[in-house]
């Protein structure tokens, strides 16, 4: 069964419930309602008959008045009817229960042969502070009365009709309703269908601000992720075999050139090719490594450490290249206390030589990289600027994708995989840290770290 049938089953049940139990409710309501009504127009002619009686039976000081013969009672019956018609509110005509009028010892001096019902009410009748008889009526909770049934009968039949158009009005608009919840419901199930298929273009539009239109607005980001994940996977594909596709080129040709006699082996033609192979090597570890911090699968072994030692560490191991390529490497470190961080000095070592490597990589002959710390607010903040070239202000927000160069300065001939950044970043996010690009105040780059701090006690 559909949803849509679900839905309509459920509301028009319900319903179907509300309306038997109004129906119920209000015949009941209204049979209480008309009994108790007959009861009191039944009581209140009791009581205006007994007053008559009283009066009646004061004239003649018996009951001969009513023993001769009955036109006398039908007179003050008459009487009464008369009453109530011209009283505010009149109860309708004529009796609606069997009453009885009986002398003090109960002898039956009119009304019906029959026996009393259980229940009836009485009304005394006085003369001289004394009872001489009683007026009693019937109080079952009953309708003997062939009128009131034939008007009962009536307003059940149109409780019953009333009923029925409400039943059909509920079913249409449940009709309506069903169909009109659903719609949208049914537009995420077809752009579900088409998303498992492959399309992640598809999109919901939503109707309105609901449940529904929210799941649509969610809806709309996880085929947007989808998408672009997808892109960056063919992107990602893309640019391995590209980047694979260049030294293995380079390779092939150089032994196919040493195969044919071209090129002899000599220690320049091994270099050559030692070259390619370390690249080679370089860019698959760096793959690896990648896809490692990628799926989690890179190992922490986080302790607190001091931030300086670390980064001291990695410099003194870089220095020499950097005076190699006669670069400045200028450290300013926040010496004052400790700077304490949680994290694992062995992937912050790889952090700081990624981004040395890089810097000397890029970094013109007779340029700096200037190294700082200091902490803030609960932080510790690093920076790395380094001298030019530096990048186009769009470019800042994309150097940590992978396989990500700038044309004008960073190529393929530097050696660079263009990974070293997304590995540093996966790095930094490890550990709860945040790392960010901008231009650098000496004409480069400066790469901003900001790690959680800890007391200086620990």
């Amino acid at each position: 069964m559909k949803l849509r049938s679900k839905l309509f089953l459920v509301v028009f049940a319900t319903c179907m419930v509300v309306v038997l139990a109004m129906h119920i409710g209000i015949r009941g309501s209204f049979q209480q309602g008309f009994i108790g009504y007959i009861k009191k127009n039944s009581e209140q002619r009791a009581t205006l008959l007994a007053e008559a009686l009283t009066e009646q039976y004061a004239l003649t000081g018996d009951w001969r008045f009513l023993n001769r013969d009955d036109r006398s009672l039908y007179q003050i019956l008459r009487s009464i009817d008369q009453i109530s018609q011209s009283s505010e509110g009149p109860p309708p005509r004529g009796w609606r229960t069997q009453f009885w009028i009986v002398d003090k010892e109960m002898k039956r001096l009119f009304g019906h042969d029959n026996q009393f019902p259980a229940e009836t009410f009485k009304k005394p009748i006085t003369f001289h502070n004394d009872i001489v008889g009683w007026v009693i009526v019937s109080a079952a909770d009953k309708i003997s009365n062939e009128a009131d049934i034939s008007f009962d009968k009536q307003q059940l039949r149109t409780s019953w009709i009333i009923a029925g158009l409400t039943v059909l009005f509920a079913l249409l608009i449940t009709l309506i309703l069903s169909r009109n919840m659903i719609r949208p419901v049914k537009r995420l199930v077809e752009a579900t269908h088409k998303l498992a298929a492959g399309d992640f273009s598809v999109r919901v539009t939503p109707t309105s601000k609901d449940e529904i239109s929210q799941l649509a607005t969610d809806f709309n980001q996880l085929a947007s992720t989808l998408e672009k994940n997808e892109q960056i996977r063919r992107d990602y594909m893309a640019d391995i075999s590209h980047e694979l596709r260049t030294p293995l080129a380079i390779l092939k040709g150089e032994l196919e050139a040493l195969q044919d006699g071209v090129r002899k082996p000599t220690t320049e033609t091994l270099n050559s090719l030692l070259f390619e192979v370390t690249n080679l090597t370089k860019l698959v570890n760096d793959l690896h490594q990648l896809s490692l911090s990628d799926r989690g699968s890179l190992t922490y072994r986080k302790d607190f450490i001091d931030i300086n030692e670390v980064i001291l560490l990695a410099v003194a191991s870089y220095r020499h290249t950097y005076q190699t390529k006669d670069i400045t490497l200028l450290t300013e470190l926040d010496d004052l206390s400790p700077l304490i961080v949680q994290a694992d000095p062995d992937r912050l070592i790889q952090l700081f030589h990624n981004l040395l490597e890089n810097s000397v990589r890029y970094t013109y002959s007779g340029g700096q990289l200037h190294i700082s710390t200091k902490k803030e607010h609960h932080h510790v903040l690093i920076s790395l600027e380094d001298s030019a070239p530096g990048l186009d202000s769009a470019q800042y927000d994309v150097v940590f994708q992978r396989f990500y160069r700038a044309e004008n300065s960073r190529n393929r001939a530097s050696g660079g995989s263009g990974l070293g950044l997304a590995i540093c970043e996966n790095i930094v996010e490890a550990h709860n840290g945040k790392i960010s690009a901008m231009p650098s105040s000496l004409g480069g780059m400066k790469i901003l770290i900001e790690l959680p701090a800890y007391f200086d006690d620990l």
